[in-house]
């Protein structure tokens, strides 16, 4: 039976596979509108804060395929990560509050996609480097985090362009 990182090498493949797909598709999307998006006070950030997410997916999952990586410097990898997309998901949640517009509402639902995949990642990291088994299960459940939430952000980056 395989244990540790070797074990989820066909979940890494998956999913950095998808997540590698998304972000071209993404930014093939969003590259389209990219004036209007440009234009906006908070969709640049937004869509900062989703290719951030998707791209930490993409990068913790394909290292997460290396031959004979400590799970401790795997979770540190993991943590950093996380801290930089983090930037990105406080850079967007600032915005969101700070936007004056009548229109801006729902602000919470905004952030909170946003902030939810990094600190996934930070939760996940921070078991593994405490040598917490649960830490690859939560790493992993970061990254399904992390695209579902970069889909959901895009998404409505894209709708909100067409209003």
């Amino acid at each position: 039976m395989e244990s540790g990182l070797s074990a989820w090498s066909e979940f890494n493949v998956a999913m950095a596979g998808a997540a590698a797909a998304l972000v071209g598709l993404m930014i093939v999307a969003m590259s389209v509108n990219i004036r209007v998006i440009l234009t906006g006070y908070t969709l640049p950030a937004r869509a900062a804060s989703a290719i951030a997410s998707l791209t930490l997916a993409i990068v913790v999952a394909g290292i997460g395929l290396m031959p004979d990586l400590d799970e401790r410097v795997y979770g540190v990898i993991v943590v950093v990560g996380g801290l930089v997309s983090g930037v990105f998901a406080v850079h967007a949640t600032r915005k969101i509050f700070t936007d004056t517009d009548h229109a801006a509402r729902v602000r919470g639902p905004k952030s909170f996609f946003g902030l939810v995949p990094p600190g996934a990642f930070l939760l996940g990291g921070a078991l593994l480097i405490a040598g917490n088994d649960a830490g690859l299960y939560a790493v992993a459940t970061a990254v399904v985090v992390a695209i579902v939430a970069g889909v959901v952000i895009s998404w409505v980056v894209l709708i909100e362009v067409l209003r």
